[in-house]
C-alpha cells in the first residue's frame, strides 16, 4: 500500500446545479468548494471519502460514462430519483435487475432495488476496463485490499480509505479514448509520487500554485489526482 483512497470528483458545466442534484439523491448538503466548484457531503457519511467534489470544466461531456456509482434505492423503484431530476435510460431486463439512469448532465449511474440489510445510497464504484484483473491487481497494490473475481469483473475489497463495498473493474471491449468525467483522488503516504511512478503510473501534470497536487494516470490511462499527506498534530 502506497496511498489511500481520498474522494471522487465529477466534471460539470454547472457545478451548483449538478451538485444540487447529487445532494438531493444522496441526502447530502452542497458546500462551496471555492471558485465555481461545489462539494456534495452526504449527511450519513462515515468519512470524508464519501464526499463528491463537483468541478467546473469548459468542455461538454462526450462519449460513454466509464466511471460511475451504483446506488441502492430506498424502495422498489427509482421514482424518487426521477422526481429529483434523473433521466431513465434503461429499465431492468432479464438478468440485469437494475435501472440505468443519467444525471442532468448525462452522466450515467445504476440504481438497484432496496436490498435486505443494506441501506440506500452508493455501494460500488464501477470503472470500465479492457483488462479488469490487471487493473484491480494494480490498484490493490496501490491502496491495499484484496481482489475478488467475477465472470466479467475484478473488484478491490478493503482498500485503504475506500468508503463503499466494492471497487469494480468491469470488462468492456473498447479502450478509453476521452477524459473521464468522474475520477478519484488518492492521498499518498509519501510527500512525492515516486512510489506511484515506480509502480507504473504516468505523470500527467506537476503541482501548480492553484492546484498543488499531482495528476497521474493508471495503466489504462484513467487520470487521478495524488495529494501529499495531510499534516498531523
Amino acid at each position: 500500500m502506497i496511498a489511500r483512497f481520498k474522494d471522487l470528483c465529477l466534471d460539470a458545466a454547472d457545478p451548483l446545479a449538478l451538485g444540487g442534484f447529487w445532494a438531493r439523491i444522496l441526502d447530502g448538503e452542497v458546500a462551496d468548494a471555492g471558485g465555481d466548484d461545489t462539494r456534495v457531503d452526504p449527511r450519513s457519511a462515515r468519512s470524508d471519502a464519501e464526499s463528491i467534489w463537483v468541478n467546473r470544466v469548459p468542455e461538454p461531456r462526450v462519449g460513454k460514462t466509464r466511471v460511475h456509482l451504483d446506488l441502492r434505492l430506498a424502495g422498489a423503484d427509482p421514482a424518487a430519483l426521477l422526481a429529483a431530476g434523473a433521466r431513465l435510460l434503461r429499465e431492468p431486463a432479464g438478468a440485469a435487475t437494475w435501472w440505468v439512469l443519467a444525471d442532468p448532465e448525462g452522466n450515467e449511474f445504476c440504481a438497484y432495488p432496496a436490498g435486505e440489510g443494506t441501506g440506500p445510497g452508493p455501494f460500488d464504484l464501477v470503472v470500465d476496463s479492457v483488462e479488469p484483473a490487471a487493473q484491480a491487481t494494480w490498484w490493490a497494490g496501490v491502496v491495499g485490499g484484496v481482489v475478488e473475481y467475477g465472470s466479467s469483473t475484478a473488484s478491490v475489497v478493503g482498500a485503504a480509505g475506500f468508503p463503499w463495498e466494492h471497487w469494480v473493474f468491469h470488462a468492456v471491449p473498447e479502450p478509453r479514448t476521452v477524459k473521464n468525467r468522474m475520477h478519484w483522488d488518492v492521498e499518498m503516504l509519501s510527500s512525492e509520487p515516486t512510489a506511484l511512478l515506480d509502480a507504473g503510473a504516468t505523470l500527467v501534470r506537476e503541482p501548480i500554485d492553484e492546484a498543488p497536487w499531482w495528476v497521474l494516470a493508471d495503466r489504462e490511462g484513467n487520470e487521478f489526482c495524488a495529494f501529499a499527506p495531510r499534516p498531523t498534530g
